[in-house]
């Protein structure tokens, strides 16, 4: 985890560590829901705080709207996390990432491509 990753806080790096430990005992290749089922007891297991499948609302015209809308994971109340099982990380990704960032009054987003042979190939952080 060197290189772009050695300026990130403590938190994003654990996450990232128990992504790669998922990744290497995985591999490439599965459902976004296995790899979102196996990252969560992962991190339990380092013990981090994980809530999956939370519910974004969308406040429209001071309107709270439940649209169907759900991240991933979201980490010690701060870190949203969003899994993709895809060939390649598309804007729309990064800008869903980026939307429940702003949803969810949320600083820090990790999204994580796990259909990649190297899982640091995968991984995009990012700061609202």
């Amino acid at each position: 985890m060197e290189g772009a990753f050695e300026q990130e806080d403590p938190l994003t790096r654990e996450i990232i560590g128990g992504a790669i430990e998922v990744h290497r005992v995985l591999g490439p290749g599965l459902l976004e829901s296995a790899y979102e089922e196996c990252l969560a007891s992962e991190l339990s297991d380092r013990g981090l705080q994980v809530q999956r499948q939370i519910g974004v609302p969308v406040v429209y015209k001071g309107r709270r709207l439940e649209l169907g809308y759900r991240l991933d994971l979201l980490v010690n109340e701060s870190v949203i996390v969003e899994l993709k099982t895809v060939d390649k990380v598309l804007p729309v990704h990064e800008a869903q990432l980026m939307s429940y960032l702003k949803l969810m009054n949320k600083r820090v987003g990790l999204l994580l491509n796990f259909h990649v042979p190297v899982l640091k190939d995968g991984i995009v952080r990012r700061v609202r």
